[in-house]
């Protein structure tokens, strides 16, 4: 079954790391929320009436529609598609909205997972991010997410922050073992082209990130996870018992899914869609028909380096069988490349898998990119 993914282009204000797609103002926003909902009438035929096993509502920050705007969407979803009764559906929010009212509507019209940008628990580093809410709000939300309750709570939080101490880092997962949550997301932090954190650094405002340090951090988290009750799953995700993304781990098994929204993704039958990543441009288009958009054929040999990369993040590992699908020439091309790979101790094979060892998890994206099989004009 495939998942559904609604894309929620607004944010109270910006955070400085960011370079996902958002609007800061809601000046057109009733207008993409009925922009939404008739783009997901449009599509429905696509799937040939296929039940969604998820529903993902991201961003942006879904948490910033109303009550009404999230109910005309999902009303929208649920007149033109059908919804597994065991769904997987998650709500992207940020701490400053999860007021008592609104998580009571979010279980009432369904949600059963919340997914919390919480980032930091750390006055500076929430500062520095330009994030809306405080540490007494990241807490209180998601117990009162749980009070009220949503058994299914993960965290955003991020590392890498130049100030961070290694004890600092340790404590922001010590508290978040201490909540109700069977998920918890860590990301290194990235410095994006174009985003205000690239800019302040170019001008001397900020201290450049460093990749020593973040490995430190991601190094602790990996010595942490197990004392706390969490399965580091896959190199940025770590579950408790029965927590694991249901959603994200679809895409990193190639399944397949609809992208609703601007700057949306779809992926069905080796062929990727590409939503246009303007707000006023999705709504024009939407009153004429489909949305503006752009399709990318994969490559037999794309498919192959997405199976790698994806596999390799993850504790499972590459399923052979994927890759053999793509053709028996390129598991012996990256069999080849195993044989003299300087990282290839840290590879190991089973009947259907091949696994990047944990220890090597924090390099696994540059890992991949060595097994890439690139066409000579692409070189």
């Amino acid at each position: 079954m495939p998942g559904l993914y609604i894309h929620i282009p607004f944010c109270r204000q910006a955070c400085t790391y960011c370079d996902f797609h958002f609007s800061t103002s809601s000046h057109y926003r009733p207008q993409l929320v009925s922009a939404i909902a008739k783009e997901l009438a449009f599509r429905a035929s696509e799937w040939q009436d296929e039940p969604m096993k998820t529903v993902y509502f991201g961003g942006g920050t879904p948490s910033q529609l109303l009550p009404s705007e999230l109910d005309e969407i999902f009303n929208a979803v649920h007149r033109n598609f059908k919804i597994s009764s065991s769904a997987e559906i998650t709500f992207e929010a940020n701490p400053e909205d999860l007021k008592v009212e609104y998580i009571k509507h979010l279980k009432a019209i369904g949600i059963n997972r919340l997914s919390i940008g919480i980032q930091s628990f750390r006055e500076p580093d929430l500062n520095q991010m330009n994030r809306a809410h405080d540490a007494a709000q990241a807490i209180s939300c998601v117990e009162q997410a749980a009070s009220e309750g949503i058994s299914s709570i993960s965290i955003d939080l991020i590392y890498g922050i130049p100030e961070l101490s290694n004890e600092a880092w340790l404590e922001q997962l010590n508290i978040a073992a201490r909540l109700p949550i069977n998920h918890l997301s860590c990301y290194a932090l990235t410095v994006e082209q174009g985003t205000p954190l690239a800019k302040m650094i170019n001008q001397g405002k900020r201290k450049n990130t460093d990749d020593e340090q973040a490995e430190n951090h991601f190094q602790l988290l990996q010595k942490w996870a197990p004392t706390e009750g969490f399965s580091h799953y896959e190199v940025s995700n770590l579950a408790r018992e029965g927590g694991r993304a249901k959603h994200n781990s679809a895409y990193w098994s190639g399944e397949s899914y609809l992208g609703i929204g601007p700057s949306a993704h779809s992926f069905q039958n080796n062929i990727r869609r590409f939503n246009i990543p303007n707000n006023q441009k999705y709504i024009r288009s939407l009153r004429d028909g489909d949305a503006e958009h752009e399709i990318e054929n994969l490559h037999v040999h794309e498919r192959y380096n997405e199976i790698v990369l994806t596999g390799m993040r993850t504790s499972t590992g590459i399923d052979k069988n994927e890759i053999l699908k793509t053709g028996k020439a390129f598991m012996d091309f990256f069999l080849d490349i195993l044989e003299n790979h300087p990282d290839r101790k840290q590879i190991t094979q089973t009947d259907t898998h091949i696994q990047l060892s944990s220890n090597a998890w924090f390099r696994a994206d540059g890992i991949a990119s060595d097994f890439f099989f690139l066409p000579e004009s692409s070189k």
